[in-house]
């Protein structure tokens, strides 16, 4: 089994795993632990449209900020807070990723890491791709040590170099810590008054949920 790993987009055609650790994977994750499923939405008219129409949950950021007139941000302790059949989200990120993977397509980090690399390994027939959101086509350290985590349960696979170095990088935890603290991401969430997300999103293995995206809907994988 391949793994390697990807930035912005995806080009496998079999597993792929995208991760936005601050915040949009550990939203989802808490999001499906509370609502049935999750309508994840790149345009934010598109999103308030479907919200109506769901008589859905309106979550959403851009630039890390909360969307004015939505029910709540992209924020997994806010989502805590929410519960019914239907969440709809847009994030800067995240969700733009999704859109985009023409593999089966799961969503992970930190806090689901050990299942969704479990799930991802029985049925990936020869590949699985970590595809790391960044920001804006940019490089994001907590998405490379993320996928570092979830790497790190893959076993028996062939690892490329970029795969390879992100588990190497993901080993210490202390490091790994302070390095997501102090990321461009993260000093912006804080400026935000986001602290408390960024500590919760970087809980290791807090959910058993498999969030699995398709045209369009995110569920729990359940088979």
């Amino acid at each position: 089994m391949l793994v390697s790993l990807s930035l912005d987009k995806s080009i496998s055609k079999d597993v792929a795993i995208m991760v936005d650790v601050l915040r949009a994977s550990a939203t989802i994750n808490v999001a499906l632990n509370n609502f049935n499923k999750v309508i994840a939405v790149k345009d934010k008219n598109k999103a308030i449209e479907l919200a109506k129409k769901y008589n859905a949950v309106l979550a959403g950021e851009r630039d890390g900020a909360p969307i004015p007139g939505f029910d709540t941000g992209n924020s997994p302790v806010a989502i805590q807070n929410f519960s019914g059949d239907t969440l709809v989200l847009t994030t800067t990120n995240g969700t733009r990723i999704l859109e985009g993977m023409k593999a089966t397509a799961m969503v992970g980090s930190f806090v689901n890491a050990k299942a969704v690399a479990q799930k991802a390994s029985e049925i990936a027939e020869d590949h699985i791709e970590i595809v790391m959101a960044g920001v804006r086509g940019r490089f994001a350290i907590e998405d490379f040590l993320g996928a570092g985590e979830i790497i790190s349960y893959l076993k028996n696979c062939e690892l490329d170099e970029m795969a390879m170095a992100a588990y190497m990088a993901s080993r210490d935890e202390k490091m790994v810590k302070n390095a997501i603290m102090n990321s461009r991401s993260s000093l912006t969430l804080q400026k935000l008054g986001f602290l408390e997300d960024i500590k919760f999103s970087i809980k290791k293995n807090i959910y058993d949920i498999i969030p699995i995206y398709e045209k369009g809907i995110i569920k729990n994988y359940t088979n």
